[in-house]
């Protein structure tokens, strides 16, 4: 009966001693880190954009392609034109990609086929325009009156043909594209080597239709059986002859 009262306090200060530990330890718990893949995007974005500089014309046009096919959002790029006096004129180009949100790697692949296949056109500095005639598919009117039709990188890639069918289309090699675009789309094809565009005709991306499946070819219908020929009746035994008396009967 002496003891209870020492048990008693062992006990509270046992209790208060875990409870006054409870908060130090929830405020030691590590929170989830984001910065890793926030920064892995931002990488993989600069080093898209500065990849593509040279063709989207500046920086500033590279990283709103990157981001635009990457987010499936609108693209604005800018053509800024030298006037005889020394001014500049800037005309700014809006479009929305013909796809959805695309990965980084197949925003590269994109971009690479539209590079190609403008410069397999003969033009290896395009306008805003001639880079979306490129990548949602348009007309390029030429200096001589002749026209070149581009299907769309994107507007192929919308209607669900695969990366390799779309470069196949365009005479390339989907290897050859990604190791050198301009390399693979050299030559100008039909000849119009440093085309010059006086217009661009822009094809409606508006409602892609992606190919519909194959129709259900019915299965013949099985010719009916032939009908068995009736077994031919069995004939009939001729009934045995009575049997001859035996003699002297």
């Amino acid at each position: 009966m002496k003891y209870r009262p020492l048990q008693s306090t062992l006990i509270c200060a046992a209790v208060l001693g875990a409870l006054s530990l409870a908060p130090a330890m929830a405020q030691t718990t590590t929170p989830t880190d984001t910065s890793t893949s926030t920064s892995t995007t931002s990488h993989e974005s600069t080093r898209l954009s500065t990849e593509f500089a040279g063709f989207a014309g500046s920086d500033a046009n590279a990283q709103a392609l990157v981001s635009g096919l990457r987010d499936g959002s609108a693209v604005t790029l800018d053509d800024v034109t030298k006037n005889a006096d020394g001014t500049t004129t800037t005309t700014s180009t809006t479009f929305t990609p013909a796809t959805g949100q695309m990965g980084y790697g197949n925003v590269k692949i994109a971009l690479s086929l539209a590079e190609a296949s403008l410069a397999k056109a003969g033009i290896t500095d395009p306008t805003a325009a001639e880079m979306q005639a490129a990548l949602n598919g348009g007309t390029l009117v030429l200096a001589d009156g002749t026209s070149i039709k581009l299907d769309g990188i994107l507007a192929a890639r919308a209607a669900g043909e695969g990366w390799g069918q779309i470069a196949k289309a365009d005479g390339f090699k989907l290897g050859d594209v990604m190791r050198s675009p301009k390399a693979a789309g050299g030559g100008a094809a039909d000849g119009h080597a440093h085309a010059h565009v006086e217009e661009v005709e822009l094809a409606k991306v508006h409602g892609v239709d992606r190919p519909g499946k194959p129709e259900h070819v019915a299965k013949a219908d099985r010719p009916a059986r032939l009908d068995r020929p009736d077994r031919p009746s069995r004939s009939e035994r001729p009934e045995h002859p009575d049997h001859a008396g035996r003699p002297g009967g």
